[in-house]
C-alpha cells in the first residue's frame, strides 16, 4: 500500500491539498452539527451560553475561509476523472456534491446573518473581527436561524449518504474512490478505460 506523494491532484490521484482541505472540512462540518444543537438547548444562565456560542461563530468563520479556499483550489487544480461506472452514478455524484457545496455555503452564510443580525461584528477567537453588513442587519434572528438549522441537517442528511455512496464504491464497486480520498495510491487505469473523462466533484 503507497502512499500519495503529490501535492496537486492528477487524472487519476487527488494530491494533499485537496485530500487534506476534504478531511478538514468534513471533520469541522461533523463536529459543528452537535455542537449547534446543544448551543440551543443552552438557557441564558448556563455557564456556557456565552462561551460556546462564540466558539461556534469562530470556527464556522474559519470554516468559510477554508470553503473558500478549496473552492479557487479546485478551479485552479481539477479533481481527477471520477470512476462512477454508470451515468446515472455520474449524475448522482455531480448532483450530491452540487447539492453539498449549496448547502455548506447557506449554512455559513445563514450562520453569519444570524450572528450579525443585531448589527455586531463576530470576533473570531480575539484574533480578528468581521463586520456585520449594516443593510441586512434587521434583527431578522429567528429567520436566518431557520435557514441555519435546516440546511445544516439537510447537510448531515447529505454526508451520509455521501459517506454510504463511498462504502459502496470501496466494497462493491471495487474501485479506488475511497482510497485515493484518503491519500493511498489506487489502480485505477481499469476504472477509467470503461468511462468518459468526466471530473470529480470533490
Amino acid at each position: 500500500m503507497a502512499l500519495v506523494k503529490q501535492i496537486k491532484n492528477s487524472k487519476q490521484q487527488y494530491g494533499w491539498v485537496a485530500i487534506f482541505m476534504h478531511w478538514l472540512v468534513a471533520v469541522v462540518v461533523l463536529g459543528m452539527y452537535p455542537l449547534g444543537l446543544y448551543i440551543v438547548s443552552l438557557g441564558y444562565y448556563d455557564p456556557g451560553y456565552r462561551i460556546y456560542p462564540n466558539i461556534h461563530r469562530s470556527i464556522g468563520i474559519l470554516l468559510a475561509m477554508v470553503i473558500l479556499l478549496r473552492v479557487a483550489w479546485k478551479l485552479l487544480n481539477p479533481s481527477p476523472i471520477m470512476l462512477a461506472r454508470s451515468k446515472f452514478e455520474r449524475f448522482a455524484a455531480h448532483a450530491g456534491h452540487t447539492a453539498l457545496y449549496l448547502l455548506l455555503l447557506t449554512v455559513v452564510t445563514s450562520g453569519y446573518l444570524l450572528s450579525t443580525a443585531d448589527g455586531r461584528s463576530i470576533r473570531v477567537f480575539d484574533w480578528f473581527s468581521v463586520p456585520a453588513i449594516q443593510a441586512l442587519a434587521t434583527r431578522q434572528e429567528d429567520f436566518w436561524g431557520n435557514i441555519h438549522f435546516y440546511a445544516a441537517t439537510g447537510m448531515m442528511i447529505l454526508v451520509a449518504v455521501h459517506l454510504a455512496a463511498a462504502l459502496k464504491h470501496h466494497y462493491v464497486n471495487k474501485d479506488a474512490t475511497l482510497k485515493r480520498m484518503v491519500g493511498v495510491q489506487g489502480n485505477t487505469h481499469e476504472t477509467e478505460n470503461r468511462n468518459s473523462n468526466q471530473p470529480n466533484t470533490l
